[in-house]
């Protein structure tokens, strides 16, 4: 486990934008399944569990790696996020399927996450969705660059050091888990209780 903050903070701040009720169009990675990502995570839920309600554990439902984000339901067009949706089933079709290795674990500070590797795979499939959003909307959201690909297992609920965490990460030895990519998912998506819960709008196999 590698720790990259002394100190905690609360996940679930209402970032611009966002409040109850409100949905936002979105790429992401999901997990349904994936029997070794489900067993990866709760693995680390148990080591977690002791701590109580300083940390939201996420369920193998809800598991994901976040890709890129389209707009809000209301204020995108949902027109524009089928062309979107259309176009970039075309360029991913020759995107082949790959491979991940998740884990171990990072202690960032709003999250327990995972990283990925090889990451040079997602950054292909997020080069295609970002050039298929251009195509239809000109302007991309989100910037290109600074983009990490990782699946978080847990959110902090609130302010306060990350020792105890990290004590409760420092020495398991859990076997990173291992999963095939074989389609990406532009989903809708709602943060009201504290859990990023979707829809699907469209899955787009990779080639």
């Amino acid at each position: 486990m590698t720790s990259r903050t002394e100190t905690m903070r609360n996940h679930w701040w209402w970032r611009p934008g966002w409040s109850v009720g409100r949905r936002f169009y979105t790429w992401h990675l999901t997990f349904e399944g994936e029997a070794d990502v489900h067993r990866l995570a709760a693995e680390y839920r148990s080591a977690l569990a002791p701590l109580g309600d300083v940390l939201t554990p996420i369920p193998d439902r809800w598991l994901h790696l976040t890709m890129q984000g389209i707009g809000f339901v209301g204020e995108a067009k949902e027109r524009d996020v089928q062309a979107i949706a259309d176009l970039a089933r075309d360029r991913l079709a020759a995107v082949p399927a790959f491979d991940l290795r998740i884990g171990p674990a990072v202690l960032d500070p709003e999250a327990v996450l995972l990283h990925v590797n090889p990451d040079a795979p997602v950054r292909t499939v997020r080069d295609a969705i970002r050039d298929a959003i251009g195509d239809v909307l000109g302007d991309v959201p989100e910037k290109a660059e600074g983009f990490t690909p990782h699946v978080s297992v847990a959110y902090s609920n609130s302010e306060g050091p990350a020792e105890p965490i990290a004590r409760a990460l420092a020495g398991l030895d859990i076997t990173p888990a291992g999963s095939r990519v074989s389609a990406v998912e532009l989903i809708v998506i709602n943060r009201d209780h504290k859990m990023y819960e979707w829809e699907t709008f469209a899955s787009v196999p990779l080639g």
